[in-house]
């Protein structure tokens, strides 16, 4: 596997790897299962547009992007709400908007900021 493609794939693995502990903490802070099937149903409309956004945006060719990581983020809460609410028939409460918001956008974006320079 040359470079590149290993970049993007880890890339791939964090993003889902952030997708699925913005679930596990949701889950744990409203003392629900931490299962894998209880994770798993709660974390896949947001998985589902996480791939969906890479493909769409083609993520692969600059995985480490700060502007990806926005592209990421917009997609994956926008058609992430819209696969739990419309395909899943799970709630969309406008705190559960707003939390998703902020924390995918701090795990999604805030992974790609550039790392400071020691001096």
């Amino acid at each position: 596997m040359n470079v590149a493609r290993r970049i993007a794939t880890l890339r791939f693995m964090l993003d889902a790897v952030c997708v699925l502990l913005f679930v596990i903490i949701g889950r744990r802070n409203h003392d629900q299962s931490t299962n894998a099937v209880g994770i798993l149903r709660t974390a896949a409309p947001f998985l589902i547009a996480l791939v969906g956004a890479w493909i769409g945006a083609k993520v692969w060719r600059a995985p480490r992007s700060l502007a990806v990581g926005v592209v990421l983020w917009v997609v994956t809460v926008a058609i992430g709400l819209g696969i739990r609410r419309f395909v899943f028939g799970d709630g969309i409460a406008l705190p559960f908007v707003i939390v998703a918001t902020v924390v995918l956008g701090l795990l999604l974006v805030g992974t790609r900021l550039p790392k400071r320079i020691k001096r």
